[in-house]
């Protein structure tokens, strides 16, 4: 009677397992899926913040082309950049850039970088270990402060006007802190360089994405 009892104990708590575990697997298959959307959701925003949805009509998300340049993007593994288009002609670039010098560790930054002036058309942050308060100042949500790049371009200001104000740039600096303005006006100035070297190329690499039948996908 024991035996038999420890028996269909032992069988219960199996198929409990069992259950459990399937039960995990599926919920962390879903939950990973619903985390993928929406990171892909949150790209998608980031990129119209920097490029207006009226200024391609290319699937922005998909027409991308791998790059490495330590020296200039902050990493040496390979990067994305987004390219914006209109009827097949470039318009922007938008360049996935690290700031590899922050106050508390990498800041990872999109720039979006026009093709015909190379003017930078917008910047936002998308990750950051920045300490609170130092990191409200690069969050567009919380500060206008990463907006005073839109316009500027290699030459506009000089080589000597990258840099924070502390150092004789014209980008301000926060109240108490240079370390985070510093590598965030450094990544954005490299990745100008980087565009201005490349940007012939970016754009020769690959066609615009299109579905099964040849028809582009149009805006996200």
């Amino acid at each position: 009677m024991l035996l038999r009892h420890m028996a269909v104990t032992a069988v219960l708590l199996g198929a409990f397992a069992v259950f459990g575990t399937a039960l995990v697997a599926l919920t962390e298959n879903d939950t990973r899926d619903l985390i993928a959307q929406n990171e892909r959701e949150a790209l998608r925003r980031k990129l119209n913040e920097v490029i207006p949805k009226n200024e391609y009509d290319n699937s922005i998300t998909t027409d991308t082309v791998q790059v490495v340049s330590k020296p200039l993007l902050g990493s040496a593994k390979p990067i994305t950049v987004y390219r914006a288009r209109k009827q097949g002609e470039p318009v922007a670039a938008v360049i996935t850039t690290v700031a590899p010098d922050g106050y508390t560790g990498a800041i990872t930054l999109l720039v979006a970088v026009r093709y015909q002036d190379e003017a930078i058309m917008g910047v936002r942050v998308i990750h950051h270990r920045e300490t609170p308060g130092l990191g409200d100042w690069i969050d567009s949500e919380r500060s206008d402060w990463i907006g005073h790049f839109t316009g500027h371009s290699l030459s506009d200001p000089n080589e000597l006007g990258w840099r924070v104000t502390k150092d004789g740039g014209i980008f301000d600096q926060f109240t108490g802190a240079t370390i985070t303005p510093r590598a965030v006006v450094k990544a954005v100035h490299n990745s100008l360089k980087y565009f201005s070297a490349h940007k012939d190329e970016l754009f020769q690499s690959g066609v615009a994405a299109k579905d099964a039948a040849g028809v582009d996908h149009g805006t996200e």
